[in-house]
């Protein structure tokens, strides 16, 4: 094969990639959002519609599908513009070197105890709280709208944000790594209508941005007192304090990275 030859198999397989990326980024969003699952449903049916008109020789169906077809992208375009803008600021916030700060085993296990702790006393209290911990895609979208803060986690300073009193007990709480980025922080809500109604704003914050990015949402319900967690676009409703424990460490747990099997039997040679 010659060099041209090569270059071309490259373009072809370079084109073939940004296609699979492309379909793999509407398809998880697809999952996300229920509004995009509607909409991509309506556009089957259309579809269908305009294939069985088609072979059955329906005139005017297949002349109202026609126009249908030719101007409902643009149509889609305008009545989905926050859908879409939504899409593209998700893909805009994605950090490819990862996480804000990727925590040591102890640093992880005193970042969840601090938090267990604070959360433990806002239920008993029944003071309500949102606590959002940032993972691989970015939150600095939401931080630049709240209160910076920039402090060492600790249970003390958790609930004393969240003190009825305190000016910045509203909103959000941001967690980066093992420091408290900033308070008063303001979330999109769900659109989801699986929701249960009784469940409030807090909740339905917690779970809009969990929707948009990786983050894990934390919520202490000042009605009830009881503690949920918001996380890959799920709400985990009335868990104990040990269930909570639990989960949070599992989803801050580092992602495995494969290595290869040469690659691992030569990190092998070099430690014996």
């Amino acid at each position: 094969m010659t060099v041209d030859g090569i270059i071309e198999l490259l373009k072809k397989l370079l084109d073939v990639l940004i296609v699979w990326l492309v379909l793999y980024y509407i398809l998880k969003s697809l999952r996300k959002n229920v509004k995009m699952i509607m909409l991509f449903k309506g556009v089957l049916i259309i579809l269908v519609l305009k294939i069985i008109s088609y072979k059955l020789s329906l005139t005017t169906i297949d002349f109202l599908l026609d126009y249908v077809v030719t101007w409902g992208p643009l149509a889609l375009i305008v009545i989905f513009q926050p859908e879409i803008r939504n899409v593209l600021e998700q893909l805009g916030r994605s950090q490819l070197l990862g996480r804000h700060k990727i925590l040591t085993v102890d640093e992880r296990e005193r970042v969840v105890y601090e938090i267990i702790t604070a959360m433990d006393q806002l239920r008993k209290n029944r003071i309500g709280a949102l606590i959002v911990i940032e993972r691989d895609q970015s939150l600095n979208e939401y931080i630049e709208k709240s209160k910076k803060i920039y402090a060492d986690i600790s249970s003390e300073l958790l609930m004393a944000i969240f003190f009825p009193n305190n000016p910045l007990h509203d909103g959000g709480v941001i967690i980066q790594g093992d420091k408290i980025t900033s308070a008063r922080a303001v979330f999109p809500t769900s659109d989801n209508l699986k929701i249960s109604k009784r469940l409030g704003t807090r909740h339905r914050a917690a779970l809009g941005i969990a929707e948009e990015t990786d983050c894990i949402s934390l919520i202490v319900s000042e009605e009830t007192g009881r503690v949920s967690m918001a996380v890959n676009s799920e709400l985990h409703y009335n868990l104990t304090i040990d269930e909570l424990k639990i989960m949070l460490l599992e989803e801050l747990h580092p992602k495995k990275i494969v290595i290869p099997d040469d690659e691992e039997e030569k990190v092998n040679e070099e430690n014996n």
